[in-house]
């Protein structure tokens, strides 16, 4: 284990990353465990106030992470400073997308349907981060050999072919494709062979005269939808904490 990390992570200068990206997601659970203690009554936490106001913990969040980006801008890429700035951004990015949901929508959307938004965000976010933490680089750029990374024009005909297939692929309405192609080009070519989910914009400009394409777009979505919407909502509730109900549901509407 000391040898991998010492090959692959610190070597490489990648120690910083791995240090945001482990306060990243200890400040994101353990954030999570507060609220919900706090949402259940229990335990010595509550709401932090000030004359009145409720302080969401997406502001100590944006301090963290502007002291954490710039000092780490301002330091050197190793020693004890990068590290420690590192893991302050870390904490902050946490910190901001567990309330990404409420930067959304601009309402206080934490136990709502729409919060659930911010777990989104946070596994996303950490997925990618963990795939350029094993070596993989935006556009397929880690793909290419060293003399293909010498030749400028090489690098960026691979980029700027890539990032049209991200294009491509979230025209047709599959955004976590489109992200997670930018650092996996192979998941883009998936998309692009796949149909477009209906009302995307590549369903609309091209199945637009053809009926049994859209027929095979609706009936895919209809079942992917079916078969995944389960799974996610409980991954998500338990993560961040199940929704509270819609006063239609709770009416039993």
């Amino acid at each position: 284990m000391g040898h991998w990390l010492q090959r692959n992570i610190i070597e490489p200068g990648k120690l910083p990353l791995l240090l945001a990206l482990t306060a990243f997601v200890l400040t994101f659970l353990i954030t999570r465990v507060i609220t919900r203690l706090i949402r259940a009554g229990r335990g010595p936490f509550g709401n932090v106030k000030a004359g009145g106001l409720h302080i969401h913990h997406v502001v100590p969040g944006v301090v963290l992470a502007i002291v954490g980006g710039f000092g780490a801008v301002a330091s050197s890429r190793h020693g004890l400073g990068s590290a420690v700035f590192a893991v302050l951004f870390g904490m902050g990015a946490g910190l901001v997308l567990d309330e990404f949901a409420l930067i959304l929508h601009l309402d206080d959307v934490y136990w709502t349907e729409e919060g659930r938004k911010s777990v989104e965000a946070v596994v996303l976010t950490a997925a990618l981060v963990g795939l350029m933490l094993s070596g993989f680089s935006p556009f397929g750029v880690n793909d290419m050999s060293q003399q293909e990374l010498n030749d400028r024009g090489s690098v960026i005909s691979t980029v700027v072919v890539n990032f049209l297939f991200s294009l491509a692929v979230l025209s047709k309405g599959k955004t976590r494709m489109a992200i997670f192609s930018v650092i996996v080009p192979f998941i883009g070519l998936i998309g692009l062979v796949r149909l477009a989910r209906p009302g995307s914009p590549w369903a609309k400009r091209f199945y637009r005269r053809r009926p049994r394409a859209r027929a095979r777009s609706a009936l895919r979505a209809y079942h992917h939808d079916r078969r995944w919407v389960g799974p996610r909502r409980r991954f998500q509730d338990l993560l961040g904490g199940k929704p509270d109900p819609t006063p239609d549901r709770a009416l039993g509407r």
